[in-house]
């Protein structure tokens, strides 16, 4: 499935768009950008990522785009008609590839906890390779989703589609004995969710744990809980 939607909102001051360029996001400096045309616009958008994430989308401008790039804020339009559209890039990206591996998971059609842990491990998996993307969908959600236009609809799409795919699971996981009866499903995956991706601000690949390490301490938290003992026992 395509998340993003095509159109979008130029930045003031845009520069005319070379009509043989794709619409989508790039931007950045560092160095001359290298490589054919595909290999450039994949650096911007990385580039542009990682500004947006430390910046936020609102305060990065085309300029300190092209800036980090090392190119002129004009040369960026021949790859991207405008800021929007580099952003658009980098959340779309990220949304297709978590949306592909849940749907390949369900795929597998293991029971719900085999596929609930295996979902887990997806979100805590995907927090390197979309570190930036998780964090400008934290940081700048609101603000994209009350853009003019439905350049950004995709985003509640996509959570829609997401809450709904976990909420599922953890009903049948209910329905077969595996799940408490008595957690609320859409509670519960919100509390899931917000654990792992609030993560990507505390994470460090140099830590004592990688994300595969996070995923199964979680796991152990999330399936056998903290405390210890038969949980009759424990009822106030």
């Amino acid at each position: 499935m395509k998340t993003r939607k095509s159109g979008g909102v130029a930045e003031t001051g845009a520069g005319p768009r070379d009509p043989g360029a794709p619409r989508r996001p790039g931007g950045g400096r560092r160095a001359a950008v290298p490589g054919p045309a595909s290999e450039r616009r994949d650096h911007l958008v990385r580039l542009a990522a990682d500004l947006f994430a430390r910046k936020g989308f609102q305060a990065t401008t085309v300029r300190q785009i092209a800036d980090e790039a090392g190119i002129l804020s004009g040369s960026l339009y021949h790859h991207f008609d405008s800021k929007e559209s580099i952003v658009d890039e980098v959340l779309s990206t990220f949304l297709d590839d978590l949306i592909g591996r849940y749907r390949a998971a369900l795929d597998r059609q293991d029971d719900a906890r085999t596929t609930l842990a295996a979902m887990v491990r997806i979100g805590f998996g995907v927090l390197e390779p979309h570190r930036a993307a998780i964090t400008v969908m934290q940081n700048d959600w609101n603000y994209l989703c009350s853009l003019p236009g439905d350049r950004f609809a995709y985003l509640v799409q996509a959570e829609d589609e997401v809450e709904r795919i976990w909420v599922e699971q953890i009903r049948r996981g209910q329905a077969e004995g595996q799940v408490r009866p008595d957690v609320d499903p859409k509670l519960t995956y919100r509390m899931i969710r917000d654990t792992i991706w609030v993560s990507v601000r505390w994470f460090r690949p140099d830590g004592r744990l990688d994300t595969a390490g996070l995923a199964e301490h979680y796991i152990t938290v999330l399936f056998d809980g903290l405390a210890t003992g038969d949980r009759a026992s424990r009822q106030p």
